[in-house]
């Protein structure tokens, strides 16, 4: 079976862009706080962490791309991905072969070189390219051109699919989320099968702050049928009596992301389909939770897998204005003890 073949079939098996759901779909992930202390796989590459050099090697080895993983200790999903993903051999058989990959410490402080000869330390890398979550991953074209990154963590079929993307150059013709759903279509579902909590606001979606700031931030949560990861995060997270207690605090609403009958006025003032914004927002991933300040600019979204602890914590950053004093959402989250 051709690499193409092999990865339609578990699209179609197990996307979530409308197929039914699996348990592979989410691998149980702990993200309460605790010693970790992750190492990088053996086969990344042995960098003096000047990227020019790196890429260099994948233009001489004949690589596809440069891929930076951004990590660091202590990160339950970056131990999800080094446990799981990378616990399968064909992934990682399939990544050494297309990338050679540099790891980096979000909150590291070694001095690196850019691809542009700037010097600066591995979070200043981080900041600069705003990563809040951990793990990462940016690919770089061999003459330096970014062409795709994959934020937080993503289970092993869909991680897959993001390095076939690169390795393949579909980014060349499509987005990622076009890549995804040219695989497994997603059909179209009624508003009832989503699930419903009692704090989303109704009807119409009016989110407009453009003109006149609202008096409290906004919580977008995307989301679609028949999804299993959305069923997770509607039983565990969304479980949690802090969790409720926090999103009091919020306007909270929901939408299908493949809807193309439900209008929304965006909070920047446009007019749209909750399908359109989707798409023009790059959304991938269900769910995903974008959060807006009081006028209607974004704040950080969570496009991956998210249990119990990033999330409260997510909703604890956005409320105490975090992002005012802190680059990253890493920053701050370290400020506060991790």
């Amino acid at each position: 079976m051709t690499l193409a073949g092999w990865l339609c079939g578990l699209l179609v098996a197990f996307l979530g862009l409308g197929a039914p759901a699996v348990a592979k779909d989410q691998p149980p992930i702990d993200d309460t706080p605790r010693l970790i202390g992750l190492q990088h796989p053996h086969w990344f590459e042995l960098s003096l962490l000047d990227l020019r050099e790196d890429l260099e090697r994948v233009r001489e080895q004949g690589k596809r791309a440069l891929a930076v993983y951004v990590g660091m200790d202590d990160c339950p999903y970056c131990e999800a991905l080094f446990e799981v993903n990378f616990a399968e051999p064909d992934i990682v058989e399939y990544t050494r072969r297309h990338f050679n990959v540099v790891g980096l410490d979000v909150l590291g402080s070694r001095e690196m070189t850019t691809l542009e000869g700037e010097s600066m330390t591995e979070r200043e890398f981080a900041v600069g390219k705003g990563l809040n979550f951990t793990p990462a991953f940016i690919f770089y074209e061999p003459d330096g051109t970014p062409v795709f990154r994959l934020r937080g963590y993503h289970s092993p079929y869909r991680f897959r699919a993001a390095l076939e993307y690169v390795a393949d150059g579909h980014y060349e013709n499509e987005t990622f989320r076009e890549y995804l759903a040219r695989a497994d279509p997603p059909p179209r579902f009624d508003p009832d099968d989503l699930n419903h909590q009692d704090f989303f606001a109704p009807k119409p979606f009016a989110l407009d702050r453009s003109r006149i700031p609202a008096d409290r931030p906004l919580a977008v949560f995307f989301e679609q049928g028949e999804c299993h990861a959305c069923d997770i995060l509607h039983t565990e997270p969304l479980g949690d009596e802090q969790v409720l207690e926090l999103l009091d605090l919020f306007e909270v609403v929901q939408l299908d992301m493949w809807s193309e009958e439900t209008p929304v006025r965006t909070p920047d003032g446009r007019s749209m389909t909750a399908r359109a914004w989707a798409e023009d927002l790059g959304l991938f991933y269900a769910p995903t939770l974008i959060f807006f300040d009081e006028a209607g600019e974004e704040i950080i979204r969570i496009d991956s897998v998210v249990r119990l602890h990033r999330l409260r914590s997510v909703l604890e950053y956005v409320l105490t204005r975090g992002y005012e004093d802190y680059p990253t959402y890493q920053r701050w989250r370290m400020e506060q003890g991790g």
